[in-house]
């Protein structure tokens, strides 16, 4: 690692081991001799012998790795990484992504270009060549939420007003402000994630992304997409949700992972905009919560 870093990778990590080693890998292929980078890897308590892979393959000056007890999150054990840092900028890049080419590089020399901006990320591509919505969409505001799972934001996704939440209107190909990003490839200002305190703890596992640029948003900070460069994400490989992911999760996993993705849903919708709505409405939206959270259970019990 170097003395005086200019960029700290965090790698959070829950049972990928397989998927974590060629991550690194990944790294360290397109990596260059100018790149002062600080690798760090925080392990939430797997139990598939991901320390003892990391600790044979790479010595602490190479890879910076933190064990934590338990399972703590991707938000508290994001901020245990957090406490290591030394670089002025971070990036918090999934276990499950594949870095190719230049697209650390790259982003890192257009995020420092551009003073304004605290946070960015590059294309992230699912394995199928397809963006991962993700990492290009507006926020779930009640209105997003409901012309999103209504299917309004496919029957017209060109329009700002029906698609604000997967933001198809605005043009992939080309560099631009967006309200939001993914977790999987998200590079900040150690300035901007200091105004908002990192990651909120209040989410164990999805929607803490959200939060994240949310808070930067208020703080005055700007947030891009960056598409020239890319990383490949085998998206879902924790929660196996969904058909990208480069692992096998049992059914008590994946039950849990709905549970998180639907509590996340409300624990932002209560902190941003349960209050701006009158008692009928809050009421409402919350009742759609639940019965999303019904459905999606149930939809994992048939598929099986």
């Amino acid at each position: 690692m170097a003395e005086s870093p200019d960029l700290s990778i965090i790698i959070l990590n829950y049972n990928v081991k397989d998927l974590l080693l060629k991550c690194l890998e990944s790294i360290f292929r397109n990596k260059t001799p100018k790149d002062k980078w600080q690798i760090i890897v925080v392990d939430n308590a797997s139990e598939d012998g991901l320390v003892k892979a990391v600790k044979e393959k790479y010595n602490d000056n190479v890879v910076e790795l933190v064990e934590n007890k338990e399972n703590l999150g991707f938000s508290a054990g994001n901020n245990v990484g957090v406490k290591k840092t030394k670089a002025p900028v971070m990036l918090f890049l999934n276990p499950d992504t594949i870095v190719v080419d230049e697209a650390i590089q790259k982003t890192y020399q257009f995020l420092m270009g551009n003073p304004d901006i605290g946070a960015i990320t590059c294309r992230v591509e699912l394995p199928n060549g397809k963006l991962d919505y993700s990492s290009h969409r507006g926020f779930p505001t009640p209105w997003n939420a409901f012309a999103y799972f209504s299917g309004l934001a496919k029957l017209f996704p060109h329009s700002s007003f029906f698609a604000g939440y997967t933001a198809t209107h605005l043009d992939t190909r080309k560099i631009h402000e967006i309200d939001c990003l993914t977790g999987a490839f998200l590079m900040v200002r150690k300035i901007a994630g200091d105004q908002i305190g990192w990651w909120d703890k209040d989410y164990f596992w999805n929607g803490e992304d959200i939060e994240f640029c949310y808070s930067l948003k208020e703080k005055g900070w700007k947030i891009y997409f960056y598409p020239e460069e890319k990383v490949i994400h085998y998206k879902g490989s924790s929660s196996g949700l969904w058909k990208t992911a480069g692992t096998k999760v049992d059914k008590k996993k994946r039950i849990e992972a709905v549970k998180h993705g639907v509590s996340a849903m409300r624990i932002f919708y209560k902190k941003h905009f349960y209050n701006k709505y009158p008692l009928i409405i809050r009421d409402l939206i919350l009742a759609g919560i639940k019965l999303l959270e019904h459905y999606r259970k149930a939809k994992l019990w048939i598929s099986q």
